[in-house]
């Protein structure tokens, strides 16, 4: 970033202002058309050979990542606070162009940290280590003072955790299965049964938590302001335009120094008042970056949910299945049908911070409603990916994820759990323990 983003002209003076400028810029309508993924792994050494319990030194993972900068990718390639790898695709036309890119990128990722005697994890929280930040920024420095305020998970979320974000456009403006109103309510109630289907978190710093997704947890209780959807009830463009003003800032951004960190001031507060110093629409822009609901709209949605997944394809799966039940039609009204009796367990609290978001995390698909809704959801799935044209080699994964676990009312957790204390005590510990 530099020293002109935070001295950009361009003073914000009202609410009123603020609010239309968010309207405009979060959701963009239109015939669904491109899908995209941002896929985020655990790095850490491989066994057997290796000990991925081990911290990794920042010198090391400095001169991987410098060598992947050096190839050729589709994706951009970043990286998280704790050393965590980001690729974030391209929008791509089709499910199979966005598949094709990511599988050529992730080859291609795979190779060069096999050359540094690193590899990728895909689990949802790092199973081994306590969360350790290995870049030192004025942003995650801020971010870590402001996260650290609601008490340690934040750190967790910043350092040790990794997920599958699924990119969908925000659809119509017009009603109907795909337009824009139905697909926030739809990403809402649905998101729920994502986080059950791919739960694949049920350990953190080398013990059991007792949820399956613990990195749900994670973002369940972090500021509520800051990881909170709006509230379920309002138009999607008035909803989130609330909720921006009413977020809390997380920092002021200086040219120079450690950035300000205020405590309990909401955008809204700081465009009424003007201080510290008047914000920008920089800051806007700036402001909600550090926004992390479940679902994001920035244009498209960004559903942010899942939990990074196992094996060198676990991440398709998530992928396939919320862009058929997203983009095709039919599959969009089964969907909104199967799921939308769920949305009475969410009572007033938006997500994650309702007992329907809290129930799926801890539980899984061992909850009845949940593991309904999901069979059904996967079922709808498998009939609309021949129709988006999806090959053969996706449809296959998602069978096989159907019926090794949705079917079964499992998700990856269990696999974990049933490897640490064996089928029946997993079991019982996801029905009984309660955060």
């Amino acid at each position: 970033m530099s020293e002109a983003d935070c001295t950009s002209p361009g003073v914000l003076r009202t609410e009123a202002e603020v609010e239309a400028l968010i309207r405009g810029i979060c959701f963009k309508t239109g015939p669904p058309r491109t899908v995209g993924v941002e896929l985020e792994w655990i790095v850490h050494e491989p066994r057997p050979q290796g000990a991925p319990w081990l911290p990794l030194a920042p010198e090391r993972l400095d001169a991987a990542y410098v060598a992947l900068r050096a190839v050729p990718l589709h994706s951009a390639l970043t990286v998280e606070p704790g050393g965590q790898l980001e690729l974030s695709s391209l929008p791509a036309a089709t499910l199979t162009e966005c598949v094709s890119a990511m599988r050529a990128d992730l080859t291609t990722v795979r190779s060069v940290l096999r050359e540094h005697g690193l590899a990728l994890s895909g689990q949802g929280t790092d199973p081994w280590r306590p969360p350790r930040r290995v870049l030192h920024e004025p942003r995650y420095d801020a971010l870590e003072a402001s996260l650290d305020r609601a008490g340690p998970a934040g750190r967790s979320m910043m350092c040790s955790s990794a997920s599958v974000q699924v990119c969908l456009d925000a659809g119509y403006e017009e009603p109907g299965p795909l337009g824009h109103g139905r697909r926030w309510v739809l990403s809402h109630l649905l998101g729920a049964v994502l986080v059950a289907a791919f739960a694949n978190s049920p350990m953190l710093s080398g013990r059991a938590t007792g949820w399956r997704s613990t990195r749900q947890l994670l973002w369940e209780r972090i500021d509520r302001g800051r990881s909170g959807a709006p509230g379920p009830a309002a138009e999607p463009r008035t909803a989130w335009a609330r909720h921006v003003l009413d977020a809390p800032v997380m920092c002021v951004r200086r040219e120079s120094g450690p950035w300000e960190v205020p405590e309990r001031l909401t955008f809204g507060e700081w465009v009424r008042t003007g201080a510290p110093r008047p914000p920008t629409r920089s800051d806007l822009d700036y402001h909600l970056t550090t926004l992390f609901p479940p679902v994001r709209p920035r244009g498209h949605l960004e559903l942010r949910m899942i939990d990074a997944q196992d094996g060198d394809d676990g991440w398709l799966i998530p992928l396939a299945v919320t862009t058929a039940l997203f983009d095709d039609p039919q599959a969009a009204e089964t969907a909104y049908r199967a799921v939308k009796p769920l949305a009475e367990r969410s009572g007033p609290l938006p997500a994650p911070h309702n007992p329907l978001w809290q129930d799926a995390a801890r539980l899984a698909l061992t909850d009845p409603e949940l593991r309904e809704a999901a069979a059904a959801c996967f079922t709808a799935a498998l009939d609309a990916l021949p129709r988006i044209g999806a090959d053969p080699g996706v449809l296959r994964a998602v069978a096989d994820f159907t019926q090794r676990y949705v079917l079964r009312g499992r998700c990856p957790a269990d696999d974990v759990l049933d490897r640490l204390s064996g089928p029946a005590t997993a079991s019982a510990q996801g029905r009984t323990v309660r955060s």
